[in-house]
């Protein structure tokens, strides 16, 4: 696939006000610093379509960026954000798991993980949730760059051996750095070739 159009539609906190004109929508979400707003600029090979921050937490919209006016980029809130505050984390918890639970647009949720770390309690519940409430989603390892390939190799063999303890198949997964466009291809042809499957 190739982006040859991104613009930026709207930001809200309401799912009931996201677009209504039916095109899919791929969501991507994962805990505050975990490089998601530079994988999105590096998908879309726009460098501030998604801004950027040194502090976390700064996501606390649902965005939508609409790719080649065929579908949906969408931008989530990081969940977990300690610094948010009970009643913000508690806020922000109610955006995405409204958007989650009641976007029928919603084609599949990229879950973006940091590889250079193990499992982490909050992600495997989370993941656990998406499981629970049947999304279609998948895994996306970030920040590929920052270690060796045999200690990513490592890492991602870890998160399936846990995962495997409770999920007889595993979602679709991908290795990313934002920085080298790793994953890049993969990610947009899984993306072209959902579509397709789903007659878009």
């Amino acid at each position: 696939m190739e982006i040859t159009r991104a613009e930026f539609v709207m930001s809200n906190t309401d799912v009931k006000c996201c677009p209504s004109d039916g095109y899919p929508e791929y969501a991507f979400i994962g805990r505050s610093n975990v490089g998601k707003s530079s994988l999105i600029n590096m998908l879309t090979c726009r460098k501030n379509l998604a801004l950027t921050s040194q502090t976390p937490g700064k996501t606390q919209l649902i965005n939508h960026f609409l790719i080649n006016k065929e579908w949906y980029l969408v931008d989530l809130p990081g969940y977990g954000y300690a610094r948010r505050g009970k009643e913000g984390r508690a806020s922000i918890a109610r955006i995405i798991e409204s958007y989650i639970l009641q976007r029928e647009a919603m084609t599949n949720l990229f879950v973006l993980l940091d590889c250079r770390h193990d499992p982490k309690t909050i992600d495997l519940d989370f993941i656990t949730w998406l499981g629970e409430n049947t999304v279609p989603f998948s895994l996306v390892f970030t920040k590929a760059d920052k270690i060796s390939r045999l200690r990513i190799e490592d890492n991602i063999r870890i998160y399936r051996e846990k995962l495997l303890e409770t999920w007889e198949e595993l979602p679709p997964l991908f290795v990313t750095s934002s920085t080298k466009c790793k994953g890049r291809e993969e990610l947009l042809a899984y993306i072209a070739e959902t579509n397709h499957l789903c007659g878009k």
